[in-house]
């Protein structure tokens, strides 16, 4: 039967409007609670930009592009759960391949802007804010320091404030599913309601842990590298931030796969994070975040090679 420990299982996923998408390697399923109150699962597959490059495999590098493809895919599953809530329109006469266009276009446009608001706002507002203190603040540590909290105090009170709307509630609640599900996994537990809703809904290889770890590198690499120029310093935030990915991501990476006592205080700000970045679920959103995980990842065989089930005890679930 399962033992106490956590094995890694490799799938992750996000929450999306009225359901949870999850990726195994390269399949994902998007799986919805229609209005209907039926459960829809749109599977298909998803291949990331460069796959299969030396680029996608170096250390350091292979997070920027990670970063980008989990744009580019979280975009892609909103825009499909959105789907099942747009007006009702005829759609005869739509060319199924001009709308797979359009579709792309919009995916493209979407990351772009997405992209240039997150280092405008996260980025590079933090410093103009810093600099209109430069003319009494004369200390570059102390300065740097206070970039990073105006930063993370940013972020923060954005989180607080779009999670006072109820579908952002509703979304944190198919959030804290996705992780329920995949911590109830990957704990040995077989992939129930009832072994879900037990389970803990935070999860140390979250976005919302990435996110802090971002903010948490940047801090430290613009505390280390200063230029005089005003400009410079603009330009090397944003020079910088492939940087501050690659390094997040191979922390984040590692706190997936590791339980030691280092990588517990690494993962200690994302995981405090997730305690407003995820709600509990009710039972209804739990299956459909079970059948979004069923439709690419195979857990009975799963527990079977990591937690010493036998065929016989899954046979009823």
């Amino acid at each position: 039967m399962a033992k106490n420990e956590q094995h890694y299982s490799g799938i992750g996923g996000q929450a999306v409007l009225e359901g949870v998408m999850m990726r195994n390697q390269d399949r994902i399923a998007v799986a919805v609670r229609k209005p209907d109150h039926e459960i829809e699962v749109d599977i298909d597959e998803h291949h990331p930009f460069l796959e299969g490059t030396i680029w996608t495999r170096m250390p350091f590098v292979r997070g920027v592009f990670a970063f980008i493809d989990s744009m580019v895919l979280g975009v892609r599953s909103l825009n499909i759960s959105a789907s099942y809530y747009d007006e009702e329109e005829d759609t005869r006469n739509v060319d199924p391949d001009k709308k797979a266009r359009q579709d792309k276009l919009m995916m493209g446009v979407t990351t772009a802007i997405s992209l240039v608001l997150a280092v405008g706002i996260f980025m590079l507002l933090p410093y103009f804010i810093t600099s209109l203190m430069r003319e009494k603040i004369r200390n570059d540590a102390f300065m740097a320091l206070m970039e990073g909290l105006i930063r993370l105090s940013i972020f923060l009170i954005y989180i607080i404030a779009i999670s006072l709307m109820k579908d952002i509630r509703r979304l944190y609640q198919y959030h804290g599913a996705e992780h329920k599900c995949i911590n109830c996994i990957e704990r040995g537990k077989p992939l129930t309601v009832h072994f879900v809703r037990d389970s803990s809904r935070f999860h140390k290889r979250c976005g919302t842990s990435f996110i802090i770890l971002v903010m948490l590198v940047s801090v430290i690499l613009f505390f280390f590298i200063r230029v005089e120029s005003p400009v410079l310093r603009v330009l090397l935030r944003i020079a910088l931030i492939p940087v501050i990915s690659g390094i997040s991501y191979e922390l984040i990476r590692l706190a997936g796969r590791s339980s030691n006592p280092i990588v517990q205080i690494i993962s200690a700000p994302g995981l405090w994070m997730q305690r407003i970045t995820t709600r509990e679920p009710d039972d209804s959103m739990i299956e459909v975040a079970i059948a979004s995980v069923e439709a690419v990842f195979d857990w009975k065989a799963y527990l079977m090679e990591n937690f010493d089930y036998q065929e016989r005890d899954l046979a009823e679930l």
